[in-house]
């Protein structure tokens, strides 16, 4: 019996581009696109995700590549311009979810200084009894540490609450610890179908 859902944020509750800072201090779009494949990357970036604070990230990589140091610095200063909004669909999908009375929780990938900037920006998280935030916990996905102690923190048997997230892997750790997961492809109608099998919502499609 499935009794709560359990969110990832980023690709799944919200759009998450890093171009996005350099559009305008980067025009050229192919230019910009090396430039977060070997500068400012999602891999470099990981390591806020652990716990790694902006300013010694910056620091570092500035002194690794002195040449783009300007443009590196905007990785902080500009960084809620990688999120363009919500992801389609699972907004709506939040809100009937609390109209049936649904606990739902959220384990996500998110560094402490780039969290601080970007929750109060996103109301619809008050929806959430509870968030495990890897850069807090110092716990990253998809180690098995951060849902096992998501489990524990939220009080419930992972057999009993619905993961979604659009990471294979992460569902592949979660699916494995005995969760019930979704993978998350950018498909809202699937998941609102996924729910209503699981009884988690009646029938009739999110407005």
């Amino acid at each position: 019996m499935i009794e709560a859902v359990v969110w990832d944020i980023g690709r799944v509750l919200v759009e998450w581009d890093l171009g996005r800072i350099y559009r305008d201090a980067i025009p050229d779009e192919s230019e910009r696109r090396r430039f977060i494949t070997d500068i400012v990357s999602e891999h470099w970036h990981m390591q806020h995700d652990v716990g790694v604070p902006f300013a010694q990230m910056v620091a570092s990589r500035q002194a690794e590549f002195p040449q783009y140091a300007s443009l590196i610095a905007l990785y902080a200063t500009h960084w809620l311009e990688s999120i363009p909004g919500p992801v389609a669909g699972t907004h709506a999908l939040i809100e009937r979810l609390t109209q049936s009375a649904v606990p739902q929780y959220a384990i996500t990938n998110f560094g402490t200084d780039a969290w601080a900037l970007f929750r109060p920006t996103f109301p619809i998280l008050d929806h959430m009894q509870d968030i495990v935030v890897s850069g807090v916990e110092r716990l990253v996905k998809p180690d098995e540490a951060i849902f096992e102690l998501a489990a524990q923190r939220f009080d419930r048997n992972p057999a009993t609450m619905l993961f979604i997230d659009d990471s294979a892997a992460n569902v592949a750790t979660a699916s494995r610890l005995g969760w019930h997961t979704f993978h998350f492809t950018g498909n809202a109608p699937a998941l609102e179908a996924e729910m209503v099998r699981l009884g988690l919502l009646p029938e009739g499609r999110s407005q």
